[in-house]
């Protein structure tokens, strides 16, 4: 029914639009009250529960940052069987984003391209409302994704990163320092270890036993990725996140003319799977097993979250699947995570 519905209706509106009508309705599961038989339809396998970061995760599959921007709809999404919810990504300063439009589908390749710039409503906004979210029973892990505010300096990054982590780490089960989106200028930079090492170590001094991780880019090469994962495991952060989107567009089947009337952004969904499971098995083959590594990008089926858990990731996200499977997505991959065991 949802493909029948995406196919004829939501394909037809503008991405940015589609989503936003979604989202209302998963916000919409808590506060109507249906949520808690919802859950009795999707709940978890219990077998499928996996220890990590020092948590509990009902399902080893979880909503990637960038669904759910200011962190309105983690019960919804939680009530659809995801077993966790990473929000942001969040800013110190309040900002809008930039110029829509802003988001695409590439339908034959299933992926999104994507230049949305961290719109979202500040860390200190988002924190009152995290910590009413955080204070429920019955709701899925809380992760927190925090970004540097577009108005602020490269060189001014790390206070402006300290900011948001004071904000949102009491209220976070873990953090991450997002340092690998294509849509805010300088942010990749700070990939550069030199730049990197002092900004992770002063937002874990500031996080304290809040679990730490750090997001990369596909972009990256073998020998970046490595050095990442070797400078985490040496300032002994909790975990790697890989990755986020790619600025390539090699290898896509979608119209040409399309691509490039996309224009510039971060490329999202199928087309990365190939490499965000390389950069998996590079990083896991250079980490102590006990580091959570989460992997994302590419992700569309049961057999793909287990082929990552196989791999070697702790945990796996998706988001770019959620708008082509629709909200039973969550429910299609813990079925068929439960069978394959």
């Amino acid at each position: 029914m949802y493909r029948t519905l995406f196919t004829l209706v939501l394909s037809k509106l503008d991405p940015e639009r589609a989503h936003h009508l979604a989202f209302l309705v998963i916000k919409a599961l808590p506060a109507l009250g249906i949520g808690r038989l919802v859950r009795r339809f999707t709940r978890p396998d219990p077998g499928l529960s996996v220890e990590a970061l020092g948590l509990r995760f009902d399902s080893p599959f979880g909503v990637a940052a960038g669904f759910d921007k200011d962190g309105e709809g983690v019960i919804g999404l939680g009530q659809l069987g995801f077993g966790h919810v990473e929000v942001g990504t969040l800013t110190a300063v309040a900002q809008p984003g930039n110029e829509k439009p802003r988001l695409f589908r590439l339908i034959p390749d299933r992926a999104v391209i994507n230049r949305m710039g961290f719109n979202n409503h500040g860390a200190q906004a988002a924190s009152a409302r995290l910590g009413r979210t955080a204070a429920r029973t019955n709701r899925p892990v809380l992760g927190v994704n925090i970004g540097k505010s577009r108005v602020v300096a490269v060189e001014d990054a790390t206070a402006d990163y300290l900011a948001s982590a004071r904000a949102l780490a009491p209220v976070a089960d873990y953090l991450v320092v997002n340092v690998s989106s294509p849509n805010t200028p300088g942010l990749r930079g700070l990939q550069e270890l030199d730049l990197l090492a002092p900004l992770l170590s002063a937002v874990k001094g500031v996080a304290g036993r809040v679990p730490l991780l750090v997001k990369i880019a596909p972009d990256l090469t073998d020998d970046q990725v490595q050095k990442i994962a070797e400078l985490v495991v040496r300032l002994e952060l909790d975990g790697i996140i890989a990755t986020n989107t790619t600025i390539s567009r090699d290898g896509l089947r979608t119209d040409p003319a399309v691509v490039a009337a996309a224009g510039a952004g971060g490329l999202s969904g199928a087309p990365l799977a190939e490499r965000s499971l390389a950069a998996l098995r590079l990083i896991r083959s250079h980490v102590p097993a006990d580091l959570c590594v989460i992997s994302v990008g590419g992700v569309e089926t049961a057999a793909d979250v287990q082929e990552r858990l196989d791999a070697g990731a702790t945990l796996v996200q998706g988001y770019t699947a959620f708008l082509y499977l629709g909200p039973l997505w969550a429910r299609q991959i813990n079925r068929g995570l439960a069978r394959l065991r």
